[in-house]
């Protein structure tokens, strides 16, 4: 845990030192839980969005894109539910002063639980060697059968309680686990409560006869109220589908963990408008389709896993999570909803207009069911971010700290270096950058020695550097370094949009 807090400290320094992410509102002693995304961070932060962008909406003829307003009208939050139920479990701690969700506590205890069970199989695949079984020792090693019944019948008996609504029985669990404050240890708490999420705000001109409304606390209602609209001008048949990304806003009771979760945030949604009957063929779909996307950025599969909801949301008949091992253990990334037809008829209620599908092939009418797949861009910058942060020991007993950005995301993707600033060797660098810059993102560095320059293009995830010399002049060649192998070589600068294009093509990472 200690190694884990370690490395989460660097991320959040050096997203600060290399321009990815700022406090809100610094000079004014900051906004807790709001971030601004830097010079670096934004490039990042597009590059996320439109990897998954081309991946849902190119890729798929079938699935459309929206882009609906944040401000909606208040009744859509009455049919959607989340007046009345959008709300998460409070818990004080009366020692500390310090506010917790319940349910967080008790998942927290139940991941310590899982990260001890893995360090004995760890310990134990270490001794054994390529003999090694894991399922086996699993299955037989009293202590990990143990802190397997104990996690699963904490996160068991959670979820039972949530969905009975049986608040006293969560403050039980949480006293009958002794899960103390993460702070001070204090196992003082106050009784659970509900608190609603949303943010409230007024629209109209004068106080008295201002409209309530609130700040979305999700995008995808923004799409089922303009199902019809998509489906009618887009002359779309089932199965289709409708992307959309954009701001939500949710007042946490704990905006802790950096950018894991804050108040203010972005969602990356697709809703899936499928038959009745075949929302399960989906899901299944969307489920492996999902966690294919997140691996083809070469980011570890051992950080990805499944994780099923115990406890559904009052429109679910399925849901499951891809979590992702960030710094502070595997946490919820992406979320696939069997979402029933839950919205579409809620919101047929609340409207009075019908949200149907007239169906050619079965000759009726029907309301969809739908299929989501839901992620937060922030966290998703995460966990990008997280896993490409590397201190890395070099042959030559030196080391260096180096950010291994999937090339198609950085935000540079490739850095012109004059190896002296005179000889007209500025001037070639620059010639370059003209011609890359239509295509590309790239940048100048001239400060400081040539290794030097590396260095701070490693720590900045620059997956290129080219470095003009005095032999260019002659040759009309450059040297071409590669950020995570540090290797070398010589090509000609009429090569260079081709060596880029390899590197950071949409098409050689999705496919």
């Amino acid at each position: 845990m200690a190694q884990q807090d370690d490395h989460f400290k660097k991320v959040i320094s050096h997203a600060k030192e290399y321009g990815y992410i700022f406090g809100s509102s610094e000079i004014y002693d900051g906004l807790s839980a709001v971030y601004d995304y830097g010079q670096n961070g934004v490039e990042l932060k597009k590059n996320i969005r439109e990897y998954w962008w081309k991946s849902m909406v190119q890729m798929n003829q079938n699935i459309v894109g929206l882009d609906a307003a944040i401000f909606m009208h208040p009744t859509t939050w009455k049919a959607s539910g989340h007046v009345d139920a959008f709300s998460d479990p409070l818990i004080d701690n009366k020692d500390s002063k310090k506010r917790y969700r319940a349910d967080v506590l008790v998942e927290d205890y139940a991941e310590k639980l899982n990260q001890k069970a893995e360090k004995e199989i760890a310990k134990a695949a270490k001794r054994f060697g390529e003999s090694f079984d894991r399922a086996q020792y699993e299955a037989t090693n009293p202590r990990v059968m143990g802190y397997r019944e104990k996690q699963k019948s904490a996160t068991a008996r959670l979820a039972q309680y949530l969905t009975q609504e049986d608040l006293p029985a969560v403050k039980a669990l949480i006293e009958e686990l002794g899960i103390g404050c993460p702070e001070s240890g204090s196992k003082n708490w106050t009784d659970v409560r509900q608190f609603n999420l949303m943010f409230g705000t007024k629209l109209g001109a004068s106080a008295e006869t201002a409209t309530d409304l609130y700040l979305r606390p999700e995008t995808a209602q923004g799409i089922f109220v303009n199902y019809l609209n998509v489906q009618k001008t887009g002359r779309m048949k089932i199965p289709f589908g409708i992307a959309q990304t954009g701001k939500a806003f949710r007042n946490e009771i704990v905006a802790r963990q950096f950018i894991f979760r804050m108040r203010e945030f972005e969602q990356m949604e697709m809703q899936f408008f499928v038959r009745p009957g075949e929302e399960m063929k989906w899901y299944e779909h969307w489920k492996e389709t999902r966690l294919k996307w997140h691996k083809s950025l070469g980011l570890g599969e051992e950080n990805y896993r499944f994780h099923d909801h115990e406890k559904l949301a009052h429109y679910a008949n399925a849901a499951t999570d891809i979590e992702f091992n960030f710094p502070f253990g595997f946490k919820e990334l992406e979320g696939i909803h069997s979402r029933t037809d839950f919205d579409l008829k809620a919101h047929e209620e609340h409207s009075g207009k019908k949200l149907q599908f007239f169906d050619p092939e079965l000759n009726k009418s029907y309301v969809p069911y739908v299929v989501e797949t839901s992620i937060g861009l922030d966290r998703m910058f995460l966990a990008v971010f997280s896993a490409s942060l590397q201190d890395e020991e070099l042959e030559n007993g030196t080391s260096r700290v180096v950010l291994k950005l999937p090339a198609i995301l950085a935000p540079v993707k490739a850095a012109i270096l004059p190896l002296v600033k005179k000889d007209g060797l500025p001037e070639v660098a620059q010639k370059i950058i003209d011609d890359l810059k239509y295509d590309y993102r790239v940048a100048y560095d001239e400060k400081d020695a040539v290794g030097r320059r590396y260095r701070r293009q490693d720590a900045a995830g620059t997956p290129l550097c080219i470095t003009v010399d005095h032999d260019t002049l002659e040759d009309n060649m450059v040297t071409v370094r590669d950020r995570d192998t540090m290797e070398q070589q010589r090509v000609l600068i009429t090569d260079l949009p081709d060596i880029l294009n390899k590197k950071v093509n949409f098409r050689h990472w999705i496919a």
